[in-house]
């Protein structure tokens, strides 16, 4: 699967767009939606269309995860779900996370909605900006 047109701009408004180069709170040069690389640096600026291409560039890679980790078929609005879930949290933590393994076991959706919520911690410490992004997550993945 690929993600959808509104998964991607659900992506944007949680990830937020700068399209001038600034450092990231781990101390990463970043640019557009949350793009990292070594190709960026101080005062690079960028237009929205060059902003979305590598947001779209990106996303391959989260893509690729969801379609490689999850075995069932999922609904677009959950594969848009699980892309953004993972562009947030890295490759290597969703694939190996429960939340994927339940949504393999088909278990009810309420034990997959606690899953999403345990990604909520940022620095050791509840984040209410995660704990608000889970919440849409979940809702997206649910289809509401």
């Amino acid at each position: 699967m690929k993600i959808s047109n509104e998964g991607i701009e659900f992506i944007i408004r949680e990830e937020g767009e700068k399209l001038q180069a600034y450092r990231c709170p781990a101390g990463v040069w970043t640019i557009g939606v949350g793009h990292t690389g070594k190709d960026i640096v101080p005062n690079m600026k960028i237009t929205k269309e060059k902003s979305r291409e590598l947001l779209k560039t990106d996303l391959r890679h989260f893509e690729n995860a969801v379609n490689k980790t999850i075995k069932v078929e999922l609904e677009q609005y959950q594969f848009d779900a699980l892309v953004s879930f993972a562009f947030n949290v890295g490759v290597n933590a969703f694939s190996n996370s429960t939340l994927a393994k339940k949504i393999n076991a088909k278990a009810p959706t309420s034990e997959i909605e606690s899953e999403f919520r345990k990604w909520r911690r940022g620095g050791g410490r509840v984040l209410p900006v995660l704990v608000a992004r889970r919440e849409r997550e979940i809702n997206l993945y649910k289809g509401v």
